[in-house]
């Protein structure tokens, strides 16, 4: 608390009127990172008509990038978690639940005959998301390339391959 009242420019009373514990503050920044995303596959998961589970499956990899990004230090906080508090604990179930709903609309896709049916879906879905949350290491707005550069390349690749298509 010490290291962030110094880099805000305050005092820790200060940030303890606002705040009860460094829990609570981990605990907002957890959320932070996690609500946004599970709103995005929470809204995937649902079966609306005329909207196929592959369409869903890659609409939530293009908003998982544009969460990420804008949510970029509290998911990167929320990829360093390991479970060593009940806030924690609760993050990790959350990131849980997250990679179960999104193997299931891998399932759906795959039931749908979009995607091969040779990967298991928790593998997939595991891959997906660590291919997002590999952003965390390199990806700095204002760099190299923007979000919607960043979004259409890890959907296009996760989904179509690198391999050249001839038209």
């Amino acid at each position: 608390m010490g290291d962030l009242a110094k880099e805000l420019g305050l005092t820790k009373p200060a940030i303890y009127h606002h705040v009860t514990s460094k829990e609570q503050l981990l605990g907002q920044a957890l959320d932070d990172a996690l609500d946004e995303l599970t709103t995005v596959v929470t809204e995937a998961t649902r079966r609306p008509p005329g909207v196929s589970a592959y369409q869903r499956l890659r609409e939530v990899v293009r908003r998982s990038v544009e969460v990420l990004v804008a949510h970029q230090p509290s998911v990167t906080l929320l990829l360093r978690v390991r479970g060593n508090s009940e806030i924690e604990l609760a993050a990790l179930e959350r990131r849980r639940w997250l990679d179960d709903r999104l193997a299931d609309l891998v399932a759906d896709a795959v039931a749908e005959g979009a995607l091969r049916d040779d990967v298991p879906p928790a593998l997939v879905s595991r891959l997906l998301f660590g291919m997002v949350n590999s952003l965390v290491e390199w990806y700095r707005p204002g760099g190299a390339y923007d979000q919607a550069m960043v979004a259409d390349a890890i959907t296009s690749i996760a989904f179509d391959g690198l391999a050249r298509h001839e038209p």
